[in-house]
């Protein structure tokens, strides 16, 4: 009954829109809580790239001590200072390594959570429409690339920033003609690199987009390996997902053409503009306006500013690489829950479990409508079934309840109170729900079981289990409770995973139960331990099933026919069988052989 839509990958004709300073903005946003060792950070790496300022004029004394007056111990003693100031950096360097890589952590730890926690927030629709292994993608690579720009390029720029302003003041106070000279032809190598950085970041997107598509194709294929092998399909699935990394492929090396195009070019500019400043300085040298050692400082500083200027460009691809990515991640934050809790929600006191809906309609956004006026009162404690055509309606009335979906028209009242009006989780905490596809998670029975009721002691974790006719079972198990069962639950057959199901919602104890049943593919065995144990689930709860066998119709005080959408009968078994309407023909078409059985 759910609709699935895809979201495709951006096309590559679709128009790329520049970042905006409030992205901008919400990226640096991240960095404000841990702005103490961020600034620790920063102030050591600014000491250090001042350090790093010293060196060309200690070289200048150097060579004008050696070649000018010839002073061994002129010498001796610029050496030890040249020594010191290197290992004085290099001690400022080591702190500002480590606290950079713990604000980049944090950053990451941060942007991870927040995601994760925001996903969590969403509707049941926002998972339809999305494959899950595109949002771990953006949950993994895309957030990683973010926190790379926010630490590494931000302290980086900052770095270059000190060594490229210290060096051109030096290289002013040295000699200005030389300096202007540098200034003139800087710009031409700027220029180039924001070009390309900018189609760089286009091209990112478009890389972190396919590989989404690849990662998905992968979970999907994982996911349902049992039908993968069942229908031997490992062929078509590996060539499916050879495919997507033929296209990911394809848009990294379009990536990688720019990129290695970016030192190469970077290099000839910058050794070009070293060659013409050796050009320059040496006139100035043979004119008398510069010294030997002024020159060889003047060079270092040339060679510190063309390494900024060649930074600055890789740091302005890195950060084009991370806004297209930001991009992701922030559609994802920015997505609106659909089921929400309104702003005067208050929590549902205790229920009854008194369940009335009032000419209930619904509707998919890409479909008709799905439901039309259904209008239907439950009394606490009742039973009642739903049953119809595949594709009458049951599962979308089903998924209202406990708003995994909102009505279009209508309402939805539980003891008078309407759904909208409480709050999602107090309106879920008193609803059970046992699926018609058994889920479990990968961690122990005991974990399993314990979801139910995250307080939940072990002595009632057990008799919960041994409510559900799953002690015996899980007793025989490897490791008993601590048995590892698999992703969602592989290491388990279908009667033990409902079991588990069924003993989770009894922990639950929910004063309402919806139960999609299904024992039509369980032996004989099974499925009458399991009728055991729905048994005792249903004793004094209201309940909503979806019927499948005639042991569950038998079991409803009521039973409720859909078609089309619409309630078309309403009655018990004996009644609707007596109306020789929809359900006595469901009846005689599905049940026959299943009542002769019985």
């Amino acid at each position: 009954m759910f609709a699935t839509f895809r979201r495709s990958a951006p096309s590559p004709t679709e128009p790329f829109v520049p970042p905006s300073r409030q992205q901008l903005a919400r990226l640096f946003k991240y960095l404000r809580p841990h702005w103490v060792p961020l600034t620790f950070a920063l102030v050591t790496l600014v000491v250090g790239s001042a350090l790093g300022l010293a060196f060309p004029w200690i070289m200048q004394n150097l060579v004008d001590a050696v070649l000018g007056r010839q002073d061994f111990s002129e010498l001796n003693r610029i050496t030890g200072l040249l020594i010191f100031t290197f290992l004085v950096r290099a001690v400022f360097y080591y702190f500002q390594g480590y606290y950079l890589t713990y604000v980049g952590e944090r950053i990451l730890l941060d942007l991870r959570r927040e995601t994760y926690a925001h996903l969590h927030k969403l509707s049941v629709r926002f998972f339809a429409d999305r494959r899950t292994g595109e949002l771990l993608s953006r949950l993994s690579s895309d957030v990683t690339l973010v926190r790379g720009a926010l630490t590494g390029s931000l302290v980086s720029a900052l770095g270059q920033a000190v060594s490229f302003i210290g060096s051109l003041a030096l290289m002013l106070a040295l000699n200005w003609r030389l300096s202007l000279f540098i200034l003139a032809i800087a710009p031409l190598i700027v220029i180039s690199g924001a070009v390309v950085g900018a189609r760089l970041r286009k091209l990112s997107t478009d890389v972190q987009d396919k590989l989404a598509e690849s990662t998905a194709v992968a979970e999907e294929a994982i996911g349902n390996v049992r039908v993968v092998k069942a229908f031997a399909r490992e062929a078509y699935e590996v060539q499916r997902y050879n495919q997507q990394l033929g296209l990911t492929f394809e848009n990294v090396m379009r990536q990688n053409v720019l990129r290695s195009l970016v030192a190469p070019l970077m290099s000839f500019l910058g050794f070009s503009a070293l060659a013409a400043v050796l050009w320059f300085g040496g006139r100035e040298v043979l004119e008398g306006r510069l010294t030997g050692g002024a020159l060889i400082a003047f060079l270092v500083y040339g060679i510190n500013i063309a390494g900024a200027l060649g930074t600055f460009t890789g740091l302005w691809t890195q950060l084009q690489e991370a806004l297209g990515a930001s991009r992701r991640i922030f559609e994802l934050l920015d997505e609106v829950p659909e089921i929400k809790d309104e702003p005067e929600a208050r929590p549902l006191p205790p229920v009854t479990g008194h369940i009335k809906l009032e000419n209930v309609s619904f509707s998919y956004p890409t479909s008709d409508r799905v439901l039309h006026n259904i209008t239907l009162e439950i009394a606490p404690g009742e039973v009642v079934a739903l049953v119809g055509p595949s594709g009458a309606g049951k599962t979308t009335l089903f998924n209202l309840l406990p708003r995994f979906y909102d009505p279009t028209a209508g309402r939805v009242l539980v003891d008078g109170y309407d759904v909208r009006r409480v709050t999602v989780a107090s309106l879920r905490e008193q609803i059970g729900l046992v699926a018609q596809e058994t889920q479990l998670f990968s961690g122990t029975v005991r974990e399993n079981l314990r979801y139910g009721r995250l307080t939940a002691s072990d002595a009632e974790l057990e008799e919960a289990a041994r409510a559900a006719n799953a002690v015996e079972f899980i007793e025989r198990l490897p490791n008993g409770y601590e048995t590892v069962v698999g992703e969602r639950g592989v290491k388990l057959s279908g009667g033990q995973r409902q079991r588990i199901a069924i003993a989770r919602a009894i922990l639950k104890n929910p004063r309402l139960l919806l139960l999609d049943e299904a024992t039509s593919s369980l032996d004989s065995e099974s499925e009458s331990l399991v009728e055991e144990a729905l048994e005792r689930l249903l004793r004094g709860r209201t309940t909503l099933i979806i019927a499948h066998r005639l042991a569950t119709v038998h079991r409803a005080n009521r039973i409720a026919v859909l078609e089309h959408g619409r309630l078309v009968e309403l009655g018990t078994h004996a009644e609707l069988l007596a109306r020789e309407g929809l359900y006595a023909k469901l009846y005689r078409m599905q049940f026959r052989e299943t009542d002769k059985q019985a």
